[in-house]
């Protein structure tokens, strides 16, 4: 802050407060923010009604909470007034902040300019803890888990969507109230899009069975994605799934402290090419993930930062083929200083699935 002119920070990107202030929640429509300043104590907005919430967690600085009557941005200002803090930049999350908050920022301190903190943000997360890595390797246990519910509920003429309602069922008997993202049960060629929408379509004998799925635990998500046949396999669904099987195993092989995190993508996307199906992998190797299930550091071919120590993230390499279906296999991985982990450790060899 001292360093880029920053009179205060405003913060309230649900994974960034999380990670700030170890509160996590979904706010809907309702203001809940901190306010960060180089040396006054910061404080903490939020209605009236997680306002013991926020104390629970351990939260040990003021709070200004607010009935739903109130506007926030009355008490607020009142609360600026009272400081006497320096600088001429407020520093805001660019990617998430709406027009209507900008505004209202923009009216507390009309002289002050903005600039961005995402990156800053996203950068402190980037080196997990050894406590969150703990909760990491829970939450994939749990991925895990639900990949196994899954495979053990197909069958002949289920729909999809019956699949995954058994998956999240068995998930939230185990404690999970809330999914990393959308869960994903994709058969036969809808199994195609890398990320399609699950429907009453019934699992036909033939097809590709595509998983993705991942818990958030104590604020950390897992992903996983697991593809099982349904019935004896084509050649090509034989090919398909061994080519991309290869392409994830000489990827993480090479997953390693230093290691450029374009190679990764390099790696798999030569594997792919050399068989014939580098039009049928479009998106990159990876994705960071902690406290969001998407974060840095992105996987794609042109970044070239290097892989450090504690960082963790996603390998899955994926061969999407319209009229035959898809095959995505992905895990979660830590790095470690004698090469890489594997957090997710569900079965990766071909299962042919019998009626």
């Amino acid at each position: 802050m001292k360093e880029n002119d920053v009179a205060f920070g405003f913060i309230q990107g649900k994974a960034n407060l999380f990670y700030l202030t170890g509160f996590r929640c979904e706010p809907h429509e309702r203001l809940i923010a901190i306010f960060v300043f180089q040396e006054n104590e910061p404080f903490l907005v939020c209605p009236n009604m997680e306002k013991s919430f926020v104390q629970q967690v351990g939260w040990e600085f003021p709070i200004i909470s607010y009935s739903d009557h109130e506007n926030p941005w009355d008490i607020i200002t009142q609360c600026l007034a009272s400081f006497a803090f320096r600088g001429s930049n407020i520093a805001i999350e660019k990617e998430g902040l709406s027009v209507a908050r900008y505004e209202q920022l923009q009216q507390l301190s009309p002289t002050l300019s903005f600039i961005n903190c995402d990156q800053a943000l996203m950068e402190l997360r980037l080196i997990k803890s050894d406590e969150e890595i703990s909760i990491l390797r829970e939450a994939a246990k749990l991925a895990d888990f639900g990949i196994e519910v899954g495979i053990h509920a197909l069958q002949c003429k289920r729909s999809e969507i019956d699949v995954l309602a058994l998956i999240e069922y068995e998930l939230k008997r185990k404690g999970i109230v809330e999914m990393s993202f959308g869960t994903l049960v994709l058969s036969g060629k809808q199994s195609a899009n890398p990320h399609g929408k699950p429907n009453m379509k019934k699992i036909e004998i033939g097809d590709f069975v595509l998983f993705d799925l991942g818990v958030v635990l104590d604020g950390y998500c897992s992903d996983i994605t697991r593809t099982v046949l349904f019935g004896q396999p084509s050649e090509e669904q034989q090919r398909i799934y061994s080519t991309v099987l290869k392409a994830q195993e000489e990827t993480l092989s090479i997953c390693q402290e230093g290691t450029i995190l374009g190679d990764l993508d390099r790696k798999a996307r030569s594997i792919i090419t050399t068989a014939g199906y580098g039009d049928f992998f479009p998106h990159r190797i990876g994705h960071g993930l902690g406290a969001e299930v998407h974060e840095l550091p992105s996987l794609n071919e042109l970044n070239s930062d290097r892989l450090k120590v504690g960082m963790t993230f996603t390998i899955e390499p994926g061969i999407y083929i319209p009229k035959i279906g898809g095959v995505r296999i992905e895990d979660d991985v830590l790095i470690t200083n004698s090469g890489y982990e594997c957090l997710t450790n569900y079965p990766k060899e071909l299962q042919i699935i019998k009626e």
